[in-house]
Parts: structure tokens; sequence; C-alpha cells
């Protein structure tokens, strides 16, 4: 079977979602897009050949909704099916529903995902390949217990990571036995949302690491490349905000350490596609395996750009039985950063900011990339991860490339909603990242000292659910979907998803909500004493937790229930 006859259902949304169609154009296949309520005039939806619903607002019921997705691959007629990151991309259950259906999963064989995708085992493998490691529990964990216990034979600071996990989510750092259980309930309610697996291990935690990686490419031949590194360390909540290629300021030794340990690990797992193979560097030059992302990374186009290669169209490569197209790593041509682009307050902790896109004038001109799944106009829901674009910029050296990342972000302007933009300027102008190289993992929530302004607030409308009906053409059923607002108070009465907007106060006593998103849960009582600065609650928005924090002492008095949504600033109850 030739490109020209596949046609690759994406089983994702957003910038990834456009970078995968633009890479099946290139390769000749055509794309399926699909899109939940809140999508349904998403960019990916409009560039695709073809779009389907995916009826619904929750994730559960929409992207990760596995029979639903091959259903729609079956009647599409699709050949193949992209997971793009996140969602589904390292589900071995979706890769072997996919191959059951007979179709073609662009990534790992279902076996490789599970056995790294396990963080436990994945650190097996790394043992047996002589990969460098912290100390780690040899399974998961079933309790805060047993974290404690893991502290006090190997000290803290301790990491509890999601097993299944990724991306930062289901990730908590205990500095002292104090805050471990909190921390430990955290990790696992973040990795079950995120993941739909809720176990966790604990290993060592390098304290100020550096994030390095290595982006892997592996045909069905046995041929495993690495086509180089990536500095990922400017992190906030240990999810990436800056990335750049290659990997600055580690000796040739350190980086062949790092080639050949990547190399080592998928080779022994039997891996097939792209991959990331992640590690810490310490400050004293420790170096640790951390984990491999058995998926397309957000961060791979700074790879592309200094390597000259296509991963997306290599993964359809791949895919459909071909050899890698190189067999060597290659050697840099230049330096490239990505910035992502998020829809977050950065003066304001980087609280997420859903909304409406009023105005998106990107950046152009010499060594300016832009991916990105959003225009002006577009909605940045609040189901949904915040990342709207990336903006990726390469020079010859790491001097141009910072020239250049100044001028694009100086250019760049977006308005309607919040970004990350004040942040990534800042940044391009502090010589701890510029010129000393003095970041680390943790450096955004420790050293970084620029002060950066709250963004104007935005109160954006609720995620838009859509009216369902049935119409013929042509004898044909066919499902129709209208937003319920055309409808006015009589499709909310009947859709009972109306969000009930609670007035602003403006008393000392009210609890302001911290982010727009929905309550997680309290954890102190109702009529509970609780004291000024302590953690009373959790909400939970693109996929992120964020405390509630008292900011009083006093008796609490709860205004809303779990499961509650509301707007930025809106009481959730008072302190009384």
């Amino acid at each position: 079977m030739t490109s020209a006859t596949h046609k690759v259902l994406i089983a994702n949304r957003g910038e990834i979602a456009v970078r995968i169609i633009r890479a099946c154009r290139d390769y000749g296949a055509e794309a399926v897009a699909v899109y939940s309520d809140a999508d349904a005039d998403a960019l990916h939806v409009r560039m695709a050949d073809e779009a389907w619903a995916l009826p619904g607002l929750h994730s559960s019921e929409t992207y990760l909704n596995i029979p639903l997705l091959v259903d729609i691959a079956r009647r599409s007629g699709a050949t193949m099916v992209h997971p793009g990151y996140g969602f589904l991309s390292e589900r071995a259950e979706f890769a072997r529903a996919v191959q059951a259906a007979g179709l073609t999963w662009i990534g790992p064989e279902p076996e490789t995902i599970e056995k790294l995708g396990d963080k436990v085992q994945a650190r097996k493998i790394a043992l047996q390949v002589g990969a460098p490691l912290v100390k780690g529990t040899a399974g998961p964990v079933s309790s805060a217990g047993e974290v404690v216990d893991f502290a006090s034979t190997h000290g803290l600071p301790v990491a509890i990571k999601a097993a299944f996990g990724g991306g930062g989510r289901g990730l908590k750092v205990a500095w002292n036995p104090e805050e471990v259980e909190e921390l430990y309930h955290s990790a696992t309610r973040e990795a079950l949302s995120a993941f739909g697996r809720g176990e966790c291990y604990v290993e060592q935690y390098l304290d100020c690491p550096r994030h390095i990686e290595a982006q892997v490419i592996a045909d069905k031949h046995g041929n495993v490349v690495v086509l180089g590194t990536r500095d990922c360390s400017l992190q906030r909540r240990n999810q990436k905000l800056v990335e750049e290629a290659p990997a600055p300021f580690i000796s040739e030794a350190q980086r062949q350490e790092i080639h050949t340990a990547a190399r080592d690990i998928c080779a022994q797992a039997g891996y097939v596609g792209a991959g990331t193979v992640e590690f810490l560097l310490s400050l004293d030059g420790k170096l640790s395996f951390l984990e491999v992302n058995t998926r397309l990374q957000v961060e791979h186009p700074v790879t592309e750009e200094t390597t000259g290669f296509d991963i997306v169209v290599e993964q359809l490569r791949v895919a459909e039985g071909l050899p890698l197209s190189i067999q060597s790593t290659p050697v840099p041509r230049g330096h490239s950063f990505e910035f992502r682009i998020n829809a977050e307050d950065a003066g304001k902790g980087y609280l997420p900011t859903p909304g409406k896109i009023n105005l998106f004038r990107a950046p152009s001109g010499a060594g300016i990339r832009l991916d990105s799944g959003v225009e002006a106009g577009s909605k940045v829901p609040g189901s949904y991860d915040s990342l709207m674009a990336k903006l990726i910029v390469t020079g010859s050296t790491r001097e141009q490339a910072i020239a250049r990342a100044r001028r694009a972000l100086l250019e760049f302007e977006i308005d309607g909603v919040a970004s990350v933009l004040p942040f990534h300027r800042a940044v391009m102008d502090d010589p701890d990242f510029t010129e000393n190289f003095a970041v680390h993992t943790r450096w955004i929530e420790t050293d970084f000292a620029a002060r950066i302004a709250f963004a104007p607030r935005q109160v954006p409308a609720a995620d838009e659910i859509l009216t369902r009906s049935w119409i013929e053409l042509d004898g044909r059923r066919l499902q129709l979907g209208l937003p319920a607002s055309l409808f006015g108070g009589l499709a909310l009465a009947n859709t009972g998803s109306a969000r009930q907007l609670i007035p602003e106060v403006t008393n000392e006593a009210a609890i302001e909500a911290p982010i727009s998103g929905v309550l997680h849960g309290w954890i102190k009582e109702e009529g509970e004493v609780v004291a000024q600065g302590e953690v009373i609650g959790v909400m939970e928005a693109m996929k992120m937790e964020v405390q509630v924090v008292a900011h009083r002492s006093g008796r609490l008095k709860q205004g809303v229930a779990t499961g509650a949504s509301l707007e930025a600033g809106q009481p959730l109850g008072e302190i009384l």
C-alpha cells in the first residue's frame, strides 16, 4: 500500500492535530479530524480533509473514548491512526484496539508502550543496559506511609510520580515528612484524572537538576537512531515552557552517555517509531534516567529544525514498514528554541485563562516557525490543556537564535486571553538563561527574579455544548449539532448544562476561586477552623490541580459543592 491510499485518523486536537494534518499533506495521505463540542469550530477541524464529531465536552466521553474513536476510524475509512501526544497516545489498550480493528497504529507496539509506560518497568530496563539511575521503589507504593519509609531510608526530597503518566502530571515533590500525605493523594488524583490510572512510585529527587532528553526514532527492521539532545529545564509545575536543541553547556562525554543510554534502552525494549528518553543532570554532573515517552513530544520541532528531519513524516514511513531514511545521528545545523504559548497568566502563578482570542498576530521573518492550533476568533476551552501554539526560533548559533527570539517575542501579540508571552520575553533577557545557564527545573519557582504584571482579567464564557438532533439528506440519517445558545433559555433548560455564575462579592470573608475551573474537592470540612495559608480545597482546570488557600484565619463556610464550575475570582465560600 502506498501513502497515496492512506487515510490517517488523528485522535487528538489543537496544534498537534494541525501539525499532523500538515505532515499527512506532505506525505500524500488524507487526514481525518475528530472534535468535541467545544472544538466544533477549531482550526484542526477546518483544516482536515474530513471531520467527525465526538459528542460531549469531557475528555472521558470524547478524546479518551476508545470505542467511539475506533468506530469513527472504521466508518471514515481510515487506514492508520495517529494519537498525537497526551490523551490516548501512551495507552496500550488504544493501540491494541486500533490494531484489532485492522488499522495501522502509528507508534510503538502495545507491549512496548506497557513496558516503558510503566515507569517502574522502565527503570528495570534502564538498569539492565547500565543506564545511570537514582534510587527508587521496586514497584508502586500503596500508601503515604510507604513514601515516608522510603524517605527515611534514602533522605528527602523525594519525588512521588505517576507510574503510568508523564508530562509533569501526577508528579509531586515532598521536601518534609509533614506534606507527604497530601502530596501522595494529590499525585494519585492527578494521575487518575490525566491517565486513567492512579498508581505512583517514589524515587530520590535531584534538587535543582537540568532536564535533558534524547530524541529517538526506530524502524521495524531493528534500526535505532538518536537524532540529538534537547534541554527542557525551564518548567513550571513540572511542565515545560521553553525547550532548545541541541542541549547546551554539556560535555561531549555527557552527550555521548545520553545518546548511548537512550539508544540502548530503546533497543532493549524493541522500540518502533518516535520516542524520547529523558534524563536529569544534577548540579554536580550526576546523570540519571527519568523516563521514556512512547510518543511524539511537544518539543519535537526544535529537533526537526536542527536536523532537517521531519519526525512526523518519518512516523508515517515507519508505520508503513519502511526503513529509516537516516541511519546515524546527524550533526546539528544551528540552534533552536521552542516557546510554548499557553493561555496562562504568568503574573498570577501561571493560572489557566480559557476564553476567546480576539487578536492573534504572530511573528515572521528569518528563522521563525509557528505551530498553532488557534487563530484570531478561536476559543480556548477550559476543558483541555492550555497550549495554544508553539513559537520555534532557529539561528546558526545559540546567540543568533536568542537575538531572533527576542525580536519574534516582541512582535507576537495576543489579546482576549492571557498568555505566557511576558514570561518568555523576561526569560530571554535574563543572563541566568542567555549567558550563565544557571537554570534548572525549579528555577522559575525559586530563582527567577523578573516581576511579571497581571494580565487584564478576562471572564470567559462557559465551554458551549451542542444541542443535537437528526436530519435526513437523500434518505441518509445524519446527526445535526447546533450551539445551545441559538435556542436561548429553552435549550439550556432542556440540557441542564447552563453554568450558573455566582455574582461577585467584595466582602473580606469571601474565598475567591484562584482559577476558572472545577472545584475538585474540599480538604477542610464545613465549619472547621482554618489558619491563614492553609490549603482548604483543590480546583482543577486544563488538566492541572491548583490549591485553594485560606486568605485569612477563621471558620470555613463552604459556598459551593464539589464539581461546581466557577470563573476566577468568584466566591467558593467564606472564612468567618
